[in-house]
């Protein structure tokens, strides 16, 4: 099992008085119906992969002995109680979900469709062949993020310079490395690279002691709103050929804005790239119980949810589910999908 956070664990440790507290209630009047437990490999703190893979887990789990949905109860899976865990990111959720270390995981499409491939990044090694599809949940935005003071004004002035550029086995070094690249950066030669996370990155930035993070993420991400509230930040625009580049060596981005309202003190929107955010499952899950996660998370109870847990919540939609998709379904999704009439 994967290292957790304190968070995750305490959440775990929540969920499993709850169930035991339940079950003893239900003892008395009709067997409890054993709990399953399920795990959603998210990202670092101060991401949005860690809040959004704990609003998927809360819309899943459905503990044993809890109330129907029909009587205003959990309408997540019955008897499942999910837990979200804190990972260094796609790549490494990738590899836990192969490795059976993890039932699930949120992972960029690029990283998904080159670990099940073994192309691109992956190329040489084995394929991540039990990645399997359930939804698309948002897109996430290329972040090139200094100081308010600093005097960087293109990614061309980062040349030379320290860059936080995500975790070692994340999807955001994936994407850092790419746009640097387009600009003719290699590491250690063009540029310092530092494999922190954003957290970690904001906090070397307001000390002087880091010049620029670059990372993928959606919008906003609590480690750059709570720098650029504290320290003063900016946001470093692309070029139009830099993008040509990277699309044309990974075409899962997309051209995307990041607005100014997103952060404080931002004076005007950022033109940058995004890739799409998926939610992957182990093939050797159950059809039942996908086809159930997947009912669940596209129930108007988890709306509530999304809309109300997280700003990036919102942009999880039933309509945009399956854009993006470079790795097989599941067959318990794809029954669901095509119940929904969303897939023929």
């Amino acid at each position: 099992m994967i290292r957790s956070s304190s968070f995750a664990f305490a959440r775990r440790a929540l969920l499993g008085a709850a169930a035991a507290a339940t079950l003893g209630l239900a003892a008395g009047t009709a067997s409890a119906q054993a709990p399953q437990f399920f795990r959603i490999g998210t990202g670092a703190a101060g991401g949005v992969y860690f809040p959004i893979g704990g609003i998927l887990a809360n819309a899943i789990s459905n503990p044993p002995g809890s109330r129907p949905c029909d009587q205003g109860g959990s309408c997540g899976v019955p008897g499942l109680i999910a837990v979200a865990q804190a990972t260094q990111g796609s790549v490494q959720n990738a590899n836990l979900i192969q490795s059976g270390n993890a039932e699930s995981g949120l992972v960029q499409s690029d990283v998904a469709f080159w670990a099940f491939n073994a192309t691109g990044l992956y190329e040489g090694r084995p394929k991540a062949d039990r990645l399997r599809f359930i939804a698309h949940v948002y897109p996430e935005h290329i972040h090139a993020v200094v100081r308010r003071d600093s005097p960087y004004q293109r990614m061309e002035d980062l040349r030379g310079k320290r860059i936080a550029v995500g975790l070692q086995a994340s999807g955001a070094r994936v994407g850092s490395e790419l746009i640097l690249e387009a600009y003719n950066m290699r590491p250690n030669t063009d540029y310092r690279p530092e494999y922190l996370n954003q957290q970690q990155g904001t906090e070397r930035m307001q000390d002087r002691n880091m010049d620029a993070v670059l990372t993928v993420s959606g919008y906003p991400a609590g480690g750059f709103t709570e720098f650029c509230a504290r320290v003063g930040c900016r946001l470093l625009s692309f070029s139009d050929a830099e993008m040509n580049r990277v699309i044309q060596r990974a075409p899962f981005y997309g051209r995307g804005i990041i607005p100014r309202t997103a952060y404080e003190g931002l004076t005007e929107d950022t033109r940058t790239l995004t890739v799409g955010a998926q939610w992957l499952v182990s093939s050797q899950v159950s059809d039942d119980l996908v086809y159930q996660i997947t009912k669940a998370l596209w129930n108007d109870n988890t709306r509530r949810l999304l809309d109300n847990g997280h700003a990036k919540g919102r942009e999880i939609r039933r309509e945009t589910a399956l854009e993006g998709r470079g790795v097989p379904f599941h067959p318990g999704a794809e029954r669901f999908y095509r119940e929904a009439g969303m897939i023929r």
